[in-house]
């Protein structure tokens, strides 16, 4: 396994986070590409939760979610985030922030195909952080909709369920070393291109 971030030799910062996913999909016990997300609200004030990330490539990091959550109403108010992985078993972590956009419709409904039967009518039954006074009701309206979508060969995506990308400004690459001298390399956009420095740890 490559030592870490000191060995970073690219101006262009994708390629290193995908080699750095790709070593954690063979190491985390669970979800690998789980990252924290980080939005404020209409209010001023930051909530961060836990998400998965659905793509990437050079535009920008993708996931999906209800528009009508609480982190679709935070990013309505202020579309810019940030994002955090941490793999603790390759003591490494990855800051990103930046605008976020909504993804295409289409986009939305290719990702939303590939879900399990169950997950998309989860999609349907769930108010997203609404409240919801008590669990059987939600295992109600998952009835309801497992019935009303039982004779489609395809379930539809909800209109109020779709993808965000977040389009990095800022990607900074830290590893963990020996008596704190921690690596830390950070790209930040200049135009189409990407600036490099090292930060003190």
């Amino acid at each position: 396994m490559r030592s870490g971030v000191s060995e970073i030799n690219y101006e262009q910062p994708f390629a290193e986070f995908k080699l750095w996913l790709d070593e954690a999909s063979k190491s985390e016990p669970n979800d690998a590409n789980a990252m924290t997300l980080a939005t404020v609200g209409a209010d001023g004030r930051p909530a961060a939760r836990m998400v998965l990330l659905k793509g990437v490539d050079d535009r920008g990091f993708v996931f999906y979610t209800n528009t009508e959550s609480r982190k679709g109403g935070d990013l309505a108010a202020h579309p810019w985030a940030s994002l955090c992985f941490h793999w603790k078993s390759l003591r490494r972590q990855i800051r990103i922030e930046g605008a976020v956009e909504a993804v295409r419709a289409a986009e939305a409904d290719e990702y939303f195909a590939t879900r399990p039967r169950l997950s998309q009518i989860g999609a349907w039954a769930s108010d997203q952080s609404q409240p919801l006074p008590d669990r059987e009701v939600l295992e109600r309206r998952f009835a309801t909709f497992t019935r009303q979508f039982a004779e489609e060969s395809a379930v539809p995506r909800p209109t109020h369920w779709s993808g965000f990308r977040l389009q990095p400004a800022r990607i900074e690459f830290w590893q963990e070393r020996p008596f704190r001298l921690h690596d830390r390399v950070l790209f930040t956009r200049d135009g189409d291109q990407w600036r490099k420095q090292r930060l003190f740890p």
